[in-house]
């Protein structure tokens, strides 16, 4: 097998591999990391108009150190074991680095969602939930089901439904899944917050004036060029919350029709509007160069300071990794890049925020739904009147000392109590801040570590085996 068709679980299992020796541990508490707990492969009918249909579907529990288990279900026809595992493996690494307190899982079912139609979409995620039902597979405490590649709030909505159904006793019945509508116990601030998380943890890599400069940039996310490539739920909110909120030029974009490069920046609203409308991110006006769909990958090459990679995986391979120009890629994807590939864009001096951390957002806001859930009760709602009233009384105070009076539209905004959104987005942004500063932190403390991604695992192991060695299974 050529590097360049390396697996995705070979991948992640290749990055286990480089963190180990620096952890210290003992080789049979590695392999037990390692490895994945439980692998449940189904295959169940679902009536398709006149026909009946077998469908293929995964769930993969990788470790039990914290439970429930936590992990996205992707709806794709490219779905296999291997895939999966990988994913589910990534989770528990992932959990562990931003301090979130699941084991990693992940599902998948091997359909393609835009070849169906809602009422048989709607089977499919019903049967699946059920199958897991039977084997005790799902649970708000066993293991807890979230959207991935291809689902989204709906499909969210039918599992815990389905989950309720099967069990009305369970009063928690709501945790079983996150990622739902927020009409159906969902949380705000979910749909956005992979994307946001992915701004956030660039925004701080950025913020380092001694790693910016060893990449010949200014500090600061402002300014910075980005190509960004899939404009689905992650990269979209990547790419406009880095436009609006962070100032960055968004100069290029890769999509599956094709690629799209314009050096003075692109309108992310705009391009997501005429996509919509036309079909295609190539009927945007006025652009510098433009790729048709069998070049489309080219479009990784186009030069800029950041790459986000926010499609699938094994993007950059040893075919590209030579060509690429920028000096920070920004994994919004889950293992956009080979370990092969990685040995060359580090020799190039490139920095890779590794997807281990950087796309933990999804999970860190689910992890917020799952307590929101178990509590029954929405944040905010017992402290904003309270906090707006104190903001109110305080400004009194300062117009009082000062003489000087707030209008009435200031006042509104800076008297303002915390809402749900609020709440969710800040909590977001310390976990991103803090998990970023600890891996980059471990980095520098060991010297024969020699790059974030490293850094990132070793973190994971490290916290992984702490719970391990607590439960006295391992000397």
């Amino acid at each position: 097998m050529s590097n360049s068709k390396v697996s995705f679980l070979e991948s992640v299992n290749s990055f286990f591999d480089k963190a180990a020796p620096h952890t210290g541990l003992p080789a049979g508490l590695l392999e037990q990391i390692r490895v994945c707990n439980a692998v449940y492969r189904i295959k169940f009918p679902v009536k398709m108009g006149n026909e009946v249909k077998v469908i293929e579907a995964y769930r993969v529990q990788h470790s039990h150190h914290r439970t429930p288990t936590k992990g996205g279900i992707r709806f794709d026809m490219g779905v296999n074991q291997d895939e999966v595992m990988a994913l589910a493996t990534l989770m528990s690494y992932k959990c562990a680095i931003v301090d979130v307190p699941f084991g990693g899982a992940k599902g998948g079912i091997k359909v393609d969602p835009k070849k169906l139609s809602t009422s048989q979409l709607e089977r499919v995620t019903r049967r699946y939930t059920t199958e897991l039902i039977r084997r005790n597979f799902i649970g708000p405490a066993i293991d807890v089901p979230a959207p991935d590649y291809g689902s989204g709030p709906k499909q969210m909505a039918w599992i815990y439904d389905t989950y309720r159904a099967f069990h009305p006793e369970d009063l928690n019945a709501a945790g079983v899944v996150t990622g739902k509508p927020v009409t159906q116990q969902g949380i705000r601030g979910r749909t956005e917050a992979t994307g946001r998380g992915v701004f956030y943890g660039i925004r701080e890599a950025c913020e380092s004036t001694k790693d910016m400069k060893e990449l010949g940039l200014t500090p600061g996310i402002a300014g910075k060029r980005v190509v960004v490539q899939g404009l689905g739920n992650v990269g979209s909110f990547s790419a406009t919350i880095s436009q609006e909120e962070g100032d960055a030029l968004i100069v290029g974009v890769v999509e599956y029709e094709g690629a799209i490069y314009k050096k003075d920046g692109i309108d992310v609203k705009k391009l997501l509007k005429v996509r919509k409308e036309t079909g295609s991110i190539l009927n945007y006006p006025d652009v510098d160069t433009k790729l048709e769909q069998k070049d489309r990958n080219k479009g990784l090459e186009f030069d800029c300071d950041i790459l986000i990679p926010a499609a699938l995986e094994n993007q950059i391979t040893v075919d590209n990794a030579k060509n690429i120009k920028a000096k920070i890629i920004a994994e919004a994807a889950n293992g956009p890049i080979t370990a092969a590939a990685e040995v060359i864009l580090d020799k190039k001096g490139i920095l890779i925020i590794p997807d281990v951390y950087l796309n933990a957002g999804g999970v860190t806001v689910s992890y917020f739904e799952w307590l929101k859930n178990l509590s029954h009760m929405r944040f905010g709602r017992m402290n904003k009147r309270f906090n707006q009233r104190q903001f109110d009384l305080i400004l009194g105070q300062v117009e009082g000392l000062t003489g000087k009076n707030v209008n009435a539209r200031d006042r509104k905004v800076i008297a303002r109590g915390a809402d749900e959104i609020d709440l969710v987005r800040s909590g977001l942004e310390e976990t991103m801040i803090n998990s970023y500063i600890e891996i980059r932190e471990l980095k520098k403390r060991k010297k024969k570590i020699d790059n974030m991604r490293t850094a990132a695992f070793v973190t994971a192991l490290q916290k992984i085996s702490s719970d391990y060695l607590a439960m006295g299974i391992f000397p």
